[in-house]
């Protein structure tokens, strides 16, 4: 992550979505190339005029404040896997929304028990984090509504859920709380570090990537999570029958997803093609939201093969 979490401020942050919302942007390893995200220029960056007086700035308003949300430690770190690591091309960037007050909360009183950091220094006992339940790896909970119903649905299935934003993070443990959910973990960071450096192999009972950025843009795709390398390194961490669960509403990426996929020699896929909506995944918003401008949400359902 590139940037520390913004001071949390009493009105609520926007919802996201899930991981699929459009904003990821460059990694600082390909500064050359401009993200999609990149700064929009202002009014006010001109180049100077003699002609023309400056524009003057309104000190009355409120700006944001960029010291560490949690410099004490009790909550995610704004870049926990530091310098250990290469700089890549990524999926995701930090959202940069606002976390309310409840939100921060939650991450100062719930972190220490039940998020962790990754820093891609030591291994977890999935074993002992989750009290002997299998896990799965969900990468990408938007705002964790989703995340919470499965959790609820299925409370003896550990949930090992990753994302890099902030706000979600906080409303996930704080959702986990107010329903007793005992089987949900938040990990903050990148999931490739997570599962190169810190999972063991066959360690997984399952997979799942909702909605993942589209990364529309043709000069983009390399962006996209669901790639040849990725699938391969995550088949290692799945045990024998275990599931890999994708879904999105792009059909371009769909069509990626399922040649991904479908080459992966250690995965089976359990239909034809597309498979239909399972009932255990629920129906985010951000999902409601494609379905009301007529997106089709296709899902995939593969699993890992006999060792």
């Amino acid at each position: 992550m590139s940037e520390n979490p913004a001071t949390p401020e009493s009105s609520p942050a926007a919802e996201p979505g899930t991981a699929a919302e459009p904003g990821p942007g460059a990694d600082p390893g390909t500064a050359a190339e401009p993200g999609p995200d990149a700064a929009p220029r202002l009014a006010t960056d001109r180049p100077a005029d003699a002609s023309r007086a400056p524009v003057p700035r309104d000190d009355t308003r409120p700006r944001p404040r960029t010291e560490p949300m949690f410099p004490d430690g009790t909550g995610p770190a704004a870049d926990p896997a530091g310098s250990h690591h290469e700089r890549r091309i990524r999926s995701f960037q930090p959202r940069r929304s606002r976390v309310s007050h409840g939100q921060a909360d939650a991450l100062r009183r719930l972190w220490p028990k039940w998020g962790l950091d990754i820093d891609g220094l030591s291994r977890i006992d999935l074993n002992e984090l989750f009290e002997g339940r299998p896990v799965v790896l969900e990468i990408g909970f938007g705002m964790g509504e989703a995340t919470a119903q499965m959790a609820a649905a299925d409370p003896d299935t550990g949930i090992l859920a990753c994302d890099v934003h902030t706000p979600g993070q906080g409303n996930l443990l704080g959702l986990a709380e107010r329903n007793g959910l005992s089987n949900i973990r938040v990990a903050n960071g990148d999931a490739i570090i997570l599962l190169r450096e810190m999972l063991a192999p066959a360690s997984l009972a399952g997979l799942r990537v909702y909605f993942p950025d589209p990364w529309p843009k043709k000069r983009h795709h390399k962006r996209r999570l669901i790639q040849p390398e990725f699938i391969a390194l995550a088949s290692t961490r799945l045990a024998p029958g275990a599931l890999v669960h994708c879904a999105t509403d792009w059909e371009p990426y769909a069509e990626q997803m399922l040649d991904v996929l479908s080459a992966e020699p250690t995965l089976e896929n359990l239909h034809s093609g597309y498979a239909p909506r399972p009932d255990f995944r629920p129906l985010t918003k951000f999902e409601g939201q494609g379905l009301d401008k007529g997106h089709v949400v296709h899902d995939l359902l593969f699993r890992r093969r006999p060792a």
